[in-house]
């Protein structure tokens, strides 16, 4: 696995940043970017104040926060540099974390030994499309004989956890 510093961390990676209400920016920040963000490296990590989060440039950077962020809100984030991952690698490093109450479909990095099925982060992405569409329409589920929650639990956890596509699973529950 690649190890990420204050040279490469910007190059094409995923990141969840935490929000951090007690960092003050030194003077001589690191860096600041044109987008007017401000960045200060430290050994174990990055420091960001910014006011937009989520594609940054090209990559995808996260905000954990306290409390609901809007985008334009200015806000210092925390990464480690082992929070990065490449997102325009061929490396099998990301799963799909499904919350079937509240509807939602979000890509996690393998953080540890945990047996979950992997993607790159392009097939992840793709998954969360057709994912976010299963749980926004219904009528797809019509042609099924359970119930619409009860197949769509079927389905996505299917294909969450294979390379089949999602026509191939949704043909072997017909």
């Amino acid at each position: 696995m690649k190890t990420y510093n204050k040279t490469n961390f910007f190059k094409h990676t995923f990141c969840e940043f935490k929000q951090v209400d007690d960092f003050q920016f030194p003077e001589n920040t690191n860096y600041k970017s044109k987008s007017e963000s401000m960045y200060f490296y430290a050994d174990e990590g990055v420091y960001r104040k910014s006011n937009h989060w989520g594609r940054v440039a090209n990559c995808r950077w996260k905000l954990f926060t306290k409390d609901t962020y809007k985008n334009q809100q200015t806000v210092i984030g925390f990464a480690k540099w082992t929070d990065f991952y490449p997102i325009n690698s061929k490396e099998k490093i990301f799963f799909i974390d499904v919350d079937f109450e509240e509807k939602t479909a979000k890509i996690q990095p393998k953080k540890e030994l945990l047996n979950h099925y992997l993607f790159t982060f392009s097939e992840a992405q793709n998954k969360i499309k057709q994912i976010t569409h299963l749980f926004k329409d219904d009528k797809w589920a019509k042609y099924f004989d359970l119930e619409l929650n009860d197949i769509r639990l079927k389905i996505i956890s299917a294909f969450i956890n294979s390379d089949k596509t999602l026509q191939e699973i949704k043909q072997s529950f017909k």
